[in-house]
């Protein structure tokens, strides 16, 4: 993704060219990439599990904006500056969606590809959990996540169906 929109210039806000973007062969995968971060506060033991909405963030971006090394959004340093290069969209507010970041050879994995922080971009992710759920007693429901984040999804498919069950009998009472 880096190399191709490094080939697209430093500052694009032309509509057509970002619909251009997303459709280009760099991007073909934007849609199949899966973002989905368990957030939590460990002091209050809550947890809200989200996923990116990919086709808002398609919509939305009115911008990609090129950051270049020891620079950050708007032009000035801010405290910590950048090792690497970044690729910056925006919405038409220059709400932060996500980034795309270098991919050169000195970079980790932690450096390269797509990323999004989800504080920042808060209005492109759902809830899954509607919102903050508490887990301080429920060690199950841990484990539960645990187990669903480590297992094949012909499970996810019959836990479902199980998980179902229950709530449609929670509902008839």
């Amino acid at each position: 993704m880096f190399p191709y929109l490094e080939q697209q210039g430093k500052d694009i806000t032309d509509k057509k060219r970002i619909t251009k973007i997303f459709a280009s062969q760099a991007f073909s995968e934007f849609n199949n990439i899966n973002v989905m971060p368990l957030i939590y506060n460990e002091k209050k033991k809550q947890c809200n599990i989200m996923i990116f909405d990919h086709e808002k963030a398609i919509k939305q971006t009115a911008r990609i904006l090129y950051i270049g090394l020891g620079k950050s959004h708007g032009g000035k340093k801010t405290g910590k500056s950048r090792m690497h290069p970044i690729f910056m969209f925006l919405d038409n507010k220059s709400n932060y969606i996500c980034e795309v970041r270098y991919g050169g050879a000195s970079a980790n994995a932690l450096q390269r590809g797509l990323w999004t922080h989800t504080r920042n971009a808060i209005s492109f992710f759902d809830s899954l959990t509607n919102g903050w759920i508490d887990y301080s007693h429920n060690h199950t429901l841990v484990k539960l996540f645990g187990l669903a984040l480590n297992s094949t999804e012909k499970s996810h498919k019959e836990v479902n169906i199980l998980l179902q069950k229950d709530i449609d009998k929670l509902k008839q009472t």
